[in-house]
């Protein structure tokens, strides 16, 4: 059963910045910001070695067709999710080399865990780590005790193994809650908290009311700045239905061109390009992805960065005030 805490609710918006917009800014007059983000999911799905009752039946080659194995080991699953991190998490580190782009990893504490020697790496070259739970699971149902230990121990897991205390997360299987809670557990264990991805809802960052603190004084508070994510974009889609198509690789250059197109000719936005280890780094994919890169580093004033990095960006060029007083004077569209 689904626990509601009030505390924690946060309302709808169906306005946002309106029809005249928000300009984020972007250091060196950018157009655009550019975050790629490497979900690093593998060794972290549910499997019957790790104490689960099936095989994992999500987001691997098969798709629909593949199913899964009650009670049972399912090596197809398992396999193709190795493929990930064995082979696909060099052939990207390789690929953003080439660039000399950084992306965030929203890393799965126990995956990352399982391949130490990536952890390194990813800290090694740059890309942020940020939070995206402890095991690649649904926890939607944890009570509220057993969600705060949860996301604890996804922190922690993530610091060890790293070196760095993530200042960002993404957790996207949380209960309705979750995402309202990072702020104030981070603090706990004594961490700073940038930012979380919780949210699909615009195309620019932007500062929430955090009801918790609604009680502090306003210059208490922090508020809690929200930099959106998107499904449209993500390479999960070759598995999805309806989606990119398994192998069909040129229309998924081809949408994320389009995308990065219209943001690029709006100006001020920022544009998500979401993947899988384990599906963009399969060979004809990833070419695909380099397709784009190589159209993206042609093009002038566009500020590919982490979310780290953005987030720093909003903390010092619009720090929050309570009550939407952060927007007074900014600049809009």
């Amino acid at each position: 059963m689904v626990v509601i805490e009030e505390k924690y609710s946060i309302p709808r918006d169906f306005e946002g910045f309106g029809e005249e917009g928000f300009n984020p800014q972007w250091p060196n007059n950018a157009r655009i910001a550019v975050s790629f983000v490497l979900n690093y999911e593998e060794g972290g799905e549910r499997n019957i070695l790790d104490g689960d009752n099936q095989s994992e039946p999500y987001l691997w080659e098969k798709g629909s067709s593949g199913g899964s194995k009650p009670n049972a080991r399912y090596l197809n699953s398992e396999q193709d999710f190795e493929y990930g991190s064995r082979s696909a998490s060099w052939r990207l580190l390789r690929l953003f080399k080439e660039f000399s782009w950084n992306f965030t990893t929203y890393a799965v504490a126990v995956a990352l865990q399982k391949n130490p020697t990536f952890a390194k790496a990813l800290v090694r070259e740059g890309h942020e780590i940020a939070a995206h739970g402890y095991r690649w699971l649904d926890i939607w149902d944890y009570t509220p005790e057993e969600e705060r230990e949860y996301i604890k121990k996804t922190v922690k897991v993530l610091e060890e193994v790293s070196g760095e205390m993530p200042v960002g997360a993404y957790f996207g299987r949380g209960t309705p809650q979750t995402h309202a809670k990072f702020l104030e557990i981070w603090e706990e264990l004594g961490g700073e908290f940038l930012w979380s991805s919780e949210v699909y809802n615009d195309d620019v960052p932007y500062w929430l009311d955090l009801p918790w603190e609604g009680a502090k004084k306003e210059e208490e508070r922090k508020g809690l700045l929200l930099i959106p994510y998107n499904y449209d974009c993500n390479d999960g889609k070759f598995h999805m239905a309806p989606g990119f198509g398994s192998s069909v690789a040129e229309s998924y250059e081809n949408y994320l061109k389009n995308t990065f197109d219209m943001l690029y000719r709006e100006g001020g936005k920022m544009m998500n390009i979401p993947l899988h280890t384990r599906i963009i780094g399969k060979p004809g994919r990833c070419e695909a992805l380099r397709k784009f890169m190589k159209y993206v580093a042609e093009k002038e004033g566009v500020w590919v960065t982490t979310r780290r990095d953005i987030a720093k960006h909003m903390h010092e060029k619009f720090p929050y005030r309570p009550n939407g007083k952060w927007m007074e004077g900014v600049q809009k569209e």
